[in-house]
This record gives C-alpha cells, sequence and structure tokens, in this order.
C-alpha cells in the first residue's frame, strides 16, 4: 500500500526530504511555495505551518498516514501534539521534547542534570543585566546565548566575534530576556544527525557546516553558508573514535529523554579534551540534510513507518560518497537581505553529480522570488571531497550578481586547515 505522508516546511533541508520520499503520496504545507517541493508532491497548500490547527486540518483534508515536521518553529508551535491528539502519527518531537533545542537554558540545565558527556561550563540568567554583568566580569572567554530560537544568528562569541564589552552591550540592546552564558570552545565544529524512535538510534555521516557569512570564516554568523561530508562516518580531521564519542553522547541524551522521536541532531566542537556539546537541535540541520538524505541508501520511508509502528528502525546505510553544498543568498544577506529579486537558474546546466535544492524562496504565477533567507544551494557528489567540491562550483557558475555564495567551502585548502589545526591541538 502507497503511504501518504504530509511534508511540513518550505526551506532546503524540506526539499531533501521530499526527494528522499519518490515512492509516497506526497502533499506538502508551508508559509513559502517552495518550487523543488512543489514540483514533487501532489498537492502543496500555503499556510502557516506555525499554525497547528491549519496544519491538523490539512493532514486530515489529504487523510495523511503520517507526518513529518521538518523546520524548529513547528515543533517549538506544538504541531506534533495537535496531530497526535488528533490520531495522526508526526515524526518529529513534541513540544515538551523540542525544548532540548527551542530552550537553551533548559538544554544546558537537562545535559547537567543527567550528566550527559560533553556538557560545557555554563550558567543561565533570567535577566539581562545579570548575564552582561557575569559576561564583563569573567575571567575567560565565552559563548553569549539567547535561551530561544534565533536561526543560528544569535550566539556571540567573546575572543572570537566580538570583544566582552561588545557582547555585553549586545546583551543589554537584545531583545531577549534569558540568557545561556558558557565557556567558549576552541576547536573544530561538525554535526552528527541521528533518526530516533522507539528507543532506536541511527546515526548518519558527520557534517561539517560554515557559519559564518564570509569566505575565511569571516563576517556574522548565518543559518549556514554550506557543508561537507566525507564519503565515510568522520570527516578529515577526525577520528572513528572521535565520532563514536559523538554517537555515545547522542545516545546518552535519547535515553535521558522521555520516549524522543523524530532527528536528533548534535552539534559538537572537537577540541583538545574531546567532543563537547554546542547544541543539540530537534530536527534535521539545512544544510546538513542536504549532505545527509542525497547518500542515504536505505529507503527513508521504511524508517518513518517503522518509527510510526513502533518497530525496531532499519540498519542505515549509506553510498560511499563526499558531498559539499554551497547556499547562494541573497545580496546583503545576512544583515540587511534584499527580497523580491527574481530567481533564474538554469536547472538544464546543472551537471551530473548535482542536486540543486530550492529554499527559501517563494513561487509565484510570473516566477519564482527570494525571501530574506537563504534562497538555493547545489550539491555535489564525488569519490572525494575535493571532486564534489569541483562538481558544486561548476553547477553555480552562471549564479548572477544578485547573489552571493562562500566559495571557499569544500576546498582542499580549507579542509586541510581543518586538519592542521586539530593537529595542533591535539599535540
Amino acid at each position: 500500500m502507497t503511504e501518504t505522508v504530509l511534508l511540513v516546511g518550505g526551506g532546503g533541508r524540506e526539499h531533501a526530504i521530499a526527494r528522499a520520499l519518490p515512492d509516497v503520496e506526497l502533499y506538502a504545507c508551508a508559509s513559502n511555495r517552495n518550487p523543488g517541493i512543489d514540483r514533487l508532491a501532489d498537492g502543496f497548500e500555503t499556510l502557516d505551518e506555525t499554525d497547528p490547527d491549519a496544519v491538523v486540518a490539512y493532514a486530515e483534508d489529504v487523510a495523511a498516514d503520517l507526518v513529518v515536521v521538518g523546520p524548529e518553529a513547528p515543533l517549538a508551535a506544538g504541531v506534533v501534539d495537535a496531530l497526535e491528539d488528533a490520531g495522526i502519527y508526526a515524526f518529529g518531537p513534541r513540544e515538551a521534547q523540542a525544548r532540548i533545542e527551542t530552550d537553551k537554558a533548559f538544554q544546558r540545565e537537562f545535559m547537567a542534570e543527567h550528566d550527559i558527556p560533553g556538557t560545557p561550563e555554563f550558567a543561565t540568567f533570567e535577566d539581562a543585566e545579570a548575564a552582561a554583568t557575569f559576561v564583563e566580569e569573567h575571567d575567560g572567554d565565552v559563548a553569549v546565548k539567547p535561551a530561544g530560537l534565533t536561526g543560528g544568528k544569535g550566539v556571540r562569541v567573546t575572543g572570537d566575534q566580538v570583544t566582552k564589552d561588545e557582547a555585553a552591550s549586545y546583551v543589554r540592546g537584545a531583545d531577549y530576556d534569558e540568557w545561556v552564558v558558557e565557556e567558549r570552545l576552541v576547536g573544530e565544529e561538525f554535526t552528527v544527525q541521528a533518526f530516533v524512535a522507539n528507543g532506536d538510534v541511527q546515526p548518519t555521516p558527520a557534517v561539517q557546516d560554515h557559519k559564518r557569512a564570509y569566505e575565511g570564516d569571516e563576517g556574522p554568523n548565518t543559518g549556514g553558508m554550506g557543508s561537507y561530508t566525507a564519503a565515510a562516518y568522520e570527516l578529515p580531521f577526525m577520528t572513528r573514535d572521535d565520532y563514536r564519542e559523538a554517537v555515545d553522547v547522542v545516545e546518552a541524551t535519547v535515553d535521558a529523554l522521555d520516549d524522543y522521536r523524530g532527528i536528533l541532531y548534535g552539534q559538537f566542537m572537537l577540541t583538545a579534551e574531546g567532543v563537547k556539546v554546542v547544541e543539540f537541535n530537534a530536527r534535521f540541520g539545512d544544510p546538513e540534510a542536504m549532505n545527509t538524505l542525497p547518500v542515504l541508501e536505505s529507503d527513508l520511508i521504511d524508517v518513518l513507518t517503522a518509527a510510526r509502528d513502533g518497530a525496531d528502525l532499519p540498519d542505515l546505510e549509506f553510498y560511499e560518497r563526499a558531498t559539499v553544498c554551497k547556499y547562494a543568498v541573497p545580496a546583503g544577506y545576512p544583515t540587511e537581505p534584499e527580497a523580491g529579486a527574481e530567481v533564474t537558474v538554469d536547472e538544464e546546466s546543472v551537471p551530473e553529480d548535482a542536486i540543486l535544492f530550492y529554499a527559501s524562496v517563494d513561487a509565484r504565477e510570473d516566477g519564482i522570488y527570494t525571501t530574506t533567507s537563504r534562497s538555493f544551494a547545489v550539491v555535489g557528489l564525488g569519490d572525494t571531497i575535493s571532486e564534489a567540491e569541483q562538481v558544486a562550483e561548476d553547477a553555480l557558475a552562471g549564479v548572477d550578481e544578485g547573489f552571493r555564495i562562500r566559495h571557499d567551502i569544500g576546498k582542499p585548502e580549507l579542509v586541510q586547515s581543518r586538519i592542521d589545526h586539530v593537529e595542533e591541538l591535539r599535540r
């Protein structure tokens, strides 16, 4: 029997999920009409994906057998809870479980309470002035984080991005009440995402995202300018033991959570002292989903139905291929992005072994237009990271001047700098 699946969300991550579900009756809903998802879906409803009643109504209208919730905002809004109350299975955590991402103060306190390995030293504050004073008076460098969701753009790190005075001013001037201030972690970041259901944890290959807006890791943080994987579970600067240590942290966290289901995404820092937790997310990463799902050899629908039916999750198989993802973002992104530009991509010229993913764009009758967020991404696949990077670059060669790309992602020089950095840390 063909499964009827509803996909919630309209970004690049959701386009990757839709592409990984070729043998289902697929419906989608989001606040923007993603043209890539629209072409793959049997139906697409434009609605506010953070409105639980609207999502439930559409799920009932299409008689969905299961729902996949892509972004964090619907999880925070309780969409999974509402679907569950309506008797519809959703692959994603309930609102209370999603706090592992949506409330960073809760996240750190939860980790400390359950002795999760890799927990950094931290302090939480419900008063901005107290947090700012703590930053000013702390002996070492710190990472300063609003407790709630910020789309990956809310963190300030002293000794790296800003001075202590600048960080304290940021806290005092920002429109957030609750804050987390923690030790600055020095090392190389990487992500391990895992499918979780029925007590099972099935991890995926490690990914390295690039948050900084400009080449050479300069500029403000973004939602992610691109990412890469190797043709293995670990990245070139990691050992298999490093990867296993990260998976152990994910498994310990799942054990501590109450009947968690969905994706648990661990963002880690490989430091001189080992693997430390930067944060957890309660869904696939964007762009990391675009690296991981194209090389998933197992059928995604089999994973989802096993989760729904209370069965053991199937062991995951991945093609031994490297991937490099590069985003094209609108001019001015992320600080002053210019929306409303028409997106013209010659899809016929995208080379073999490259995949185009549309993200935060809106398809209208007269064309495809940018929003204020990332517009589209290209993923190159190859036997090596270098080969995959060249494929991605070739695919992006015709992108016009209205967009900006971090061309250094996946290039041999940048990857080697990560290897050298970790070698230096381990001395």
